[in-house]
């Protein structure tokens, strides 16, 4: 390796350590360097691979008249065009099958398969590292399916979805799935080189452009046998393999490195925001605050720590920590006795049946103290709740038209509201006058029952669109007075209201919730004055951090920038 090299890869270590997949790309770069010649010094006097080539050739033609093996097919000539790059002298470029036999070992039926056999999965393989995760048995699984056989010192490539890059050399004899291709390295090529050859950059991008198979994509063996590769001579593979071991450790030393610098911001984060959850308004507040301030640029250098600061915005403001409270303001339980007023007019007019009584909150529900002014309520006291129509006139098919009354389901919640931009579904008008329920009006909300249970969008009119249709996994929630929408929107998307929901999930296969106990749960209420307060510095906070993450996005892109410039130069 010339000097320059080294200066190459030691003054981009810390490159690759500050980009967020730096250490990923300096991997790939390391493996392109290899197969290029530039990783270790070439030696004049290692056989040439020129050499290695003529050993094969005399030896296949001694097999061949020992009638040990057919006389094989020719493998076309490599042209001009195929070749990449220039090599060292002394390496050679060589077509896969020049110097392995791919899938060069027999198969094995399951019943002649010995108890303590080593039979590897494709599963047993980590992606991209190629770590074998589990060893694993005969007698572990008992397979039925036919296997292929391998022996030490095979090169084993995954050739199903080749993109996980999982490639070992086997430490013993043994059996694998048939998606697994034991590869007989020739006398010409190291075991570990071979590997390190189907791992690299270049050959990954190849393979990909290759795959056939949309669900099981996979490596044709014609494909695989025909692939060219860069030869260098056996000894300096071995200086190659080496080289590229020592600089493999390091980057594993990196990423722990980096491992435990993100664990410890996150602690120290976690840390941080619960001080300011459990601090009482006064000095205990403000000193958490202070610490988060003084340490900002330090804390907020990765997205993660941002949405953890999203979370407890809402958080402080559900508890009523993000501005401070005016003894001039009107009360929450006046506001309260407005919506009991407005429940009577409803049922009156028969809009709405008579609620049944909710449970009194009793002291050990409460999760913590409110300021002065507020109320905890249930959210039955506040809203209604209407399920969409089940019936047989539910929406089929063969209802659905290219335009008319929005349908909305699951995949239109898109960041707590309900989009139009996203292959939405209509009904005919005729067929929603059809419909008894499940209608929705301005700054209704909507949560998921089914699925992703606990998801919430708020549906808000636009010019086009006054209302819209709820599928069957859906359940509208309206508030009985329209000013508590905005606070309420911020409310459910808090760590106490989602752990409310949290609680009331069943099922495994599919997670589900019944409606009803959404009319128990708990609604910190705030004068209304203050929900304003509220919901504006909550969208001042929030802008903010989008500008954080599109500062860290921007930092990012430059170290992502430069490393790609490195990595061009090879």
């Amino acid at each position: 390796m010339n000097k320059q090299t080294v200066q190459l890869l030691e003054r981009h270590f810390d490159t690759a350590f500050a980009a967020p997949d730096g250490i990923k790309k300096l991997r790939e770069l390391i493996l392109a360097m290899a197969m290029q010649g530039k990783l270790v010094p070439q030696d004049p006097q290692d056989q040439p691979a020129s050499e290695l080539l003529k050993e094969i050739e005399a030896e296949k033609r001694r097999l061949v008249k020992a009638g040990k093996i057919k006389v094989p097919k020719p493998l076309p000539e490599i042209k001009l065009e195929e070749v990449p790059y220039e090599l060292p002298k002394g390496w050679e470029w060589v077509r896969l099958g020049e110097i392995g036999d791919y899938n060069g070992r027999g198969n094995i039926d399951p019943t002649a398969i010995g108890s303590d056999t080593w039979l590897l999965d494709l599963e047993d393989i980590e992606k991209d590292t190629s770590q074998l995760l589990y060893r694993a048995k005969y007698s572990d699984r008992q397979s039925k399916s036919t296997k292929s056989t391998f022996q030490k010192g095979d090169v084993l490539y995954g050739k199903l979805r080749p993109y996980l890059d999982k490639v070992i050399v086997a430490d013993s004899d043994g059996v694998c799935t048939t998606e697994i291709v034991p590869i007989v390295p020739s006398i010409a090529i190291n075991s570990e080189f071979l590997r390190w050859l189907l791992k690299r950059p270049g050959f990954l991008a190849h393979v990909n452009s290759l795959v056939y198979g949309v669900k099981m994509p996979r490596l044709g063996t014609e494909d695989a046998v025909r692939s060219i590769h860069p030869l260098p001579p056996l000894a300096e593979q071995r200086r190659i393999v080496a080289k590229i071991d020592q600089l493999m450790a390091r980057c594993d030393e990196l990423e722990k490195l980096r491992a435990e610098r993100e664990q410890k911001r996150l602690t120290v984060h976690t840390a941080a925001l619960n001080r300011l959850l459990m601090a009482t308004k006064g000095d205990g507040f403000s000193t958490a605050w202070h610490f988060i301030s003084q340490h900002f640029g330090e804390l907020y250098s990765v997205k993660e720590n941002v949405a953890e600061l999203r979370k407890t915005i809402l958080q402080l403001a559900v508890m009523g920590k993000l501005v401070p409270q005016d003894p001039q303001d009107q009360p929450a339980s006046a506001l309260l006795q407005e919506i009991e007023v407005e429940k009577k007019r409803l049922v009156k007019a028969g809009k709405i049946k008579a609620p049944k009584p909710l449970p009194e909150i009793k002291p050990e529900e409460v999760p913590y103290q409110l300021p002065p002014g507020w109320e905890w309520v249930r959210l039955g006291s506040i809203a209604m709740f209407e399920n969409g129509d089940r019936s047989s006139r539910y929406p089929n098919e063969t209802d659905h038209q290219p335009s008319g009354v929005p349908f909305f389901g699951a995949k239109d919640m898109v960041a707590g509201v309900l989009r139009y931009d996203n292959g939405l579904r209509f009904i005919s008008e005729a067929k929603f006058s059809e419909l008894s329920n499940g209608k929705l009006v301005d700054k209704d909300f909507v949560v998921l029952l089914r699925g992703t249970v606990g998801k919430m969008a708020i549906f808000r009119e636009n010019l086009k669109f006054s209302t819209g249709f709820i599928n069957a996994q859906m359940l509208i929630v309206r508030m009985l007075n329209k000013k508590l929408c905005e606070f309420f929107n911020s409310y459910s998307s808090s760590i106490f209201f989602q752990s409310l929901i949290a609680a009331q999930i069943t099922g495994s296969a599919v997670r589900q919730m019944p409606a009803n106990v959404l009319l128990d749960f708990l609604v910190p209420l705030p004068p209304l004055a203050e929900q304003h307060s509220i919901v504006a510095k909550i969208d001042q906070l929030m802008a903010h951090c989008e500008e954080i993450d599109k500062q860290i996005d921007a930092a990012n892109g430059k170290q992502t920038a430069l490393l790609n410039a490195v990595m061009a130069q090879v």
